[in-house]
């Protein structure tokens, strides 16, 4: 009983790891966790009295998706992730720990609607960015804030830039909707 316990551990982790690797050539970059000192830079900027729906864009392992709920409680927070080994983490965590304001959801964001959003939260390679632009453009409302971290939307001008005193001197940059 112990080898066969043993052995479906590994196919499971096998598989995980196969997924990550899948979904990582499907999407174009792999799940990475938004570091703490990004989100204690990055978390100030959204106000806790936010109210609406706040969209994170490739949540990830939902580092950035739970911080953003306790942080607006009364703002309803949309996560998605499209691979699904850190969609499973994120719905377990959700599990053991709920947060009622935190919706997630195992869907490519390109194929959801925007209209009617606060904000936006991302962390995407420049490639993503790249194809989110129009999407923002088309389908938030003016003036709808923007955050995104380390990857900058090429062409439109920030309304402010932060720097982490981090390894990677990571940027975090903040948008408004409709001001390229």
């Amino acid at each position: 009983m112990t080898g066969a316990l043993v052995l479906l551990l590994l196919a499971l982790l096998l598989g995980g790891m196969l997924s990550i690797v899948v979904y990582t050539l499907r999407t174009g970059i792999s799940p990475m966790p938004t570091l703490g000192a990004v989100r204690r830079q990055l978390l100030p900027l959204v106000k806790p009295e936010q109210e609406g729906t706040i969209l994170e864009l490739g949540a990830g392992w939902g580092t950035l998706a739970f911080a953003l709920a306790d942080r607006c409680p009364r703002a309803k927070v949309v996560a998605y992730e499209l691979s699904p080994l850190p969609w499973a983490f994120c719905w377990l965590r959700q599990r053991l720990s709920p947060r009622p304001n935190l919706e997630l959801r195992r869907q490519d964001f390109f194929r959801a609607s925007f209209s009617g959003a606060s904000l936006v939260v991302c962390y995407l390679f420049p490639g993503a960015m790249a194809q989110l632009a129009p999407k923002l453009l088309a389908e938030l409302a003016p003036r709808t804030p923007i955050l995104s971290h380390t990857f900058a939307l090429r062409g439109w001008t920030p309304v402010r830039t932060l720097q982490v005193e981090d390894l990677y001197r990571t940027r975090i940059y903040l948008y408004e909707a409709g001001s390229p």
